[in-house]
């Protein structure tokens, strides 16, 4: 459906649905896909290969998967019941940085190996930090639009 195909809100007496996937949003959905795939390819290739070594941390990297492809596909759908969902995820994906980035930064040796949220994001230029922080900026300007 394009721009032209829609009805005006006004005509039809509804409230349109803001869409989260337009303007930043639009970015937003980029990367959230971009680290959906990463996040995701990165557990798999890690848990074929070598689980063993460490599980806690491909398991973690699986759930950031999870989350943001989750995110993903909430920004895409747009509505009001996609935003709250997807803004929850977003605070549970700040949370869990936070958690992971500080865990491994006060007790380096609880992971055999990296996950996503180590160090906060540093191996992904921080990005998993200000991920979430951006997305909730951008869902809570969309209730208010």
């Amino acid at each position: 459906m394009t721009d032209t195909d829609r009805t005006p809100a006004a005509a039809t007496g509804e409230k349109q649905p803001f869409d989260l996937g337009t303007g930043p949003g639009r970015v937003l959905v980029w990367f959230y896909g971009v680290f959906t795939v990463a996040a995701a390819s990165r557990s798999i290739v890690q848990m074929i290969l070598d689980f063993g070594r460490a599980p806690l941390a491909y398991a973690l990297s699986a759930v950031a998967a999870l989350v943001y492809g989750f995110i993903t596909y909430s920004l895409v759908r747009g509505g009001e019941k996609a935003r709250r969902t997807a803004l929850v995820c977003c605070a549970a994906e700040l949370l869990g940085v936070l958690v992971v980035g500080t865990w491994t930064m006060v007790e380096p040796s609880a992971f055999a190996d990296a996950t996503v949220w180590s160090d906060f994001g540093m191996g992904y230029l921080f990005i998993p930090v200000i991920l979430p922080i951006t997305g909730m900026m951008w869902l809570r300007r969309a209730r208010q639009a």
